[in-house]
């Protein structure tokens, strides 16, 4: 049996709609939605009211590996965790397989392999914040433009670019593989969407939810199978899962500070 738990509050969320289209009270706002067979949860975080971060390891240089230890350090700051989701591939060290700018940093260069792999597969690209703005690129812009990213994740495959679904060989419709995924878009440059599948679907019909149901020119995968959401005000903690990098929201909070 899996480790994966997921605790899932009884309260009844907002609509998709309203969290693309800037209607959420909240800065962060979750809502889920089935289509056809297969439900998601997407979470809408508003840049202009919060800043999201990209976490791998702690001051001691340890990897998180779980939103339980990313949230006890952020509370020995005096800080509080209010959102996170597993953040891009890594090795078995939990290091990044890819670009990784945390605060500015480049903490691991542009990963230009082709080959087999998801994280290969072409286009593969990067998500990345520049001051209040995000937005979604292929590797191939991000190393012509080379931008001088706030935070920076480099992932693959890109699901949606140019509003189409990507032709990569995993991309294929009749795809048997099914797994939980989870992804990330900008539907505009103030707004990110977080999105992750309740059940298992294939990448052909993941890239679909973004194209098709929030209108994502440009979405990013993340990873699969050990994709995992953390939204406590909204009763979700997926646990069970070790990670690499973890992008998240934190907000000053009632921690025990130093």
């Amino acid at each position: 049996m899996s480790k994966r738990r997921t605790a899932i509050g009884g309260q009844v969320m907002a609509t998709i709609g309203m969290l693309i289209c800037g209607g959420a009270v909240h800065a962060v706002e979750c809502a889920q939605e089935t289509v056809g067979d297969t439900s998601f949860t997407a979470c809408r975080v508003d840049l202009r009211h919060e800043r999201l971060g990209l976490f791998w390891r702690d001051g001691a240089g340890r990897p998180y590996r779980q939103f339980s230890a990313l949230r006890e350090d952020m509370q020995n700051q005096g800080k509080n965790l209010v959102f996170a989701m597993n953040g891009g591939m890594y090795q078995p060290n939990f290091s990044p397989v890819g670009l990784f700018v945390a605060e500015g940093l480049e903490l691991f260069p542009l990963n230009r392999h082709t080959g087999s792999g998801n994280f290969s597969q072409q286009p593969n690209g990067v998500f990345l914040v520049e001051g209040n703005s995000a937005r979604v690129i292929t590797t191939t812009e991000y190393w012509t433009e080379k931008p001088k990213p706030l935070l920076a994740t480099q992932s693959g495959p890109i699901l949606v670019h140019e509003g189409e679904i990507t032709t990569s060989a995993v991309m294929a419709p009749n795809s048997p593989w099914r797994k939980v995924r989870n992804g990330v878009c900008a539907p505009s440059p103030e707004a990110v969407v977080f999105v992750i599948s309740d059940s298992p679907v294939t990448f052909y019909g993941f890239a679909g939810y973004f194209r098709d149901h929030l209108h994502c020119r440009e979405a990013l995968y993340l990873d699969g199978s050990i994709s995992s959401l953390y939204a406590p005000r909204f009763g979700r903690e997926d646990l069970g899962n070790d990670m690499g990098p973890i992008l998240g929201v934190v907000a000053p909070g009632s921690g025990t500070g130093h």
